[in-house]
């Protein structure tokens, strides 16, 4: 059997000064979700009061000093009354708790976190509830039996709640009772999720998905104003006896592991022998591949210089006949351009010849025009003959002087 037990929730009376330190740690190792405080409010004022009311009517019935010490003895006593009255009516509730407020014993509300005054004395705080931690709840279960019927040796379940209403919590149930429904829901639902499973998987409850339990579990305690925030299943033990067979079990498994690997490493050493062969075949060939790809492109080299060598030699055959036909048609050409410019010297030539032969022509014409003897008109006015007389006279003496110039033809003279 587990050492471990199940978490235990109660409810505990204390004083206000000790609620927070019993909603926070608990008490003894339990739970205390909810604490009933102690009403610390008493009836001591009710007496202050009294003496007030006493006071105040012995100072107006006596005279003198004692009415005046009567009355200052009234107002002391009903000032320390009211303050006594205020200092107990203060209710302060812790923040993440609720507090529950009952008038003559019935329920009629709820105080939030904070500073509170309760001036009535039957009005009271019945409860202080957490509402806001997540309380942890560990539930071993003992003799679950699996789907082979075989009893488990326990199954440790975990869960989280928190306290959603407290006026719901504390009216229909209470925290001691809430013990017994929670830890009988938590059983029942272990023991039928452990029928669900085969023994030999009964290790794969361990950190499994625990949803459809948790819903289950926030359906069956929603009513009671507790809501499930988380729940798992930390640890699983089998019976003794299967525990045995189970080791005996891994140990056979082991062994075929241990086999399994040993066979595996023979198997990669193999593989890697053959690989290696394989490798080193591949690699002869390769070489192989390589000389005859040598050869190969040594035979093309051969080839393919042979083939260059004819068609050098084939191109420059070509290229003397074309040089050859080239420079005899040039030739032709060159011969033909000359005999075309010979032809052209011949005719500019005659055509100089003629212009020559014209040009001395006029200049022979010229020559026998100027050496030609030219005929002087000696015009004379038939009105007197001796004018006409001396005009020959004078023409007598001038023409030998024309006839021996410069061969230049003067202007006739014309005697008036």
């Amino acid at each position: 059997m587990s050492n471990r037990e199940f978490s235990k929730i109660k409810e505990s009376l204390a004083s206000w000064s000790e609620i927070r330190q019993l909603l926070r740690g608990g008490e003894s190792g339990q739970l205390v979700p909810v604490v009933i405080p102690k009403d610390r409010r008493g009836f001591a004022w009710v007496a202050l009061l009294f003496l007030a009311l006493y006071l105040m009517g012995t100072a107006v019935l006596a005279d003198g000093a004692f009415a005046g010490l009567a009355a200052i003895g009234a107002v002391v006593s009903l000032a320390a009354a009211l303050v006594w009255m205020w200092r107990r009516a203060i209710i302060e509730i812790e923040e993440g708790t609720t507090g529950v407020r009952s008038r003559w014993g019935a329920i009629i509300g709820v105080l939030p976190p904070g500073r509170h005054y309760l001036w009535l004395p039957w009005d009271r705080v019945d409860a202080v509830v957490d509402t806001s931690t997540e309380i942890p709840y560990s539930a071993p279960i003992v003799a679950c039996p699996t789907a082979e019927n075989v009893p488990l040796k326990s199954i440790e379940f975990f869960l989280k709640f928190r306290i959603v209403d407290p006026v719901a919590f504390v009216r229909t149930i209470g925290a001691g009772n809430f013990d017994l429904v929670l830890s009988s829901a938590v059983q029942d639902a272990i023991r039928q999720r452990s029928r669900q499973v085969n023994t030999e998987r009964a290790y794969d409850l361990r950190g499994s998905d625990v949803g459809d339990m948790q819903e289950l579990l926030t359906r069956q305690l929603g009513r009671y104003g507790v809501r499930i925030t988380g729940a798992n299943i930390p640890d699983v033990q089998l019976p003794d006896q299967y525990q045995q067979h189970l080791a005996t079990r891994e140990k056979v498994a082991k062994e075929l592991s241990a086999f399994e690997r040993e066979w595996e490493l023979t198997r990669k050493r193999r593989i890697d022998t053959l690989l290696m062969e394989i490798e080193r075949s591949k690699k002869t060939r390769d070489a192989r591949i390589v000389e005859v790809r040598a050869a190969a492109n040594t035979a093309r080299k051969d080839v393919a210089r042979m083939l260059e060598e004819h068609e050098t030699e084939a191109q420059r055959v070509r290229w003397e006949i074309e040089a050859k036909g080239r420079a005899e048609l040039t030739s032709a050409e060159n011969e033909a351009k000359g005999l075309r410019h010979l032809a052209d010297s011949y005719r500019d030539n005659r055509a100089v010849l003629e212009y020559e032969l014209a040009r001395r022509r006029l200049d022979v014409g010229a020559k026998l025009a100027e050496s030609a003897p030219r005929p002087v008109v000696v015009r004379t006015s038939g009105a007197s003959g001796e004018s006409s007389a001396l005009s020959t006279m004078l023409l007598a003496q001038i023409l030998p002087q024309l006839s021996s110039g410069n061969g230049q033809v003067r202007p006739a003279v014309e005697p008036n």
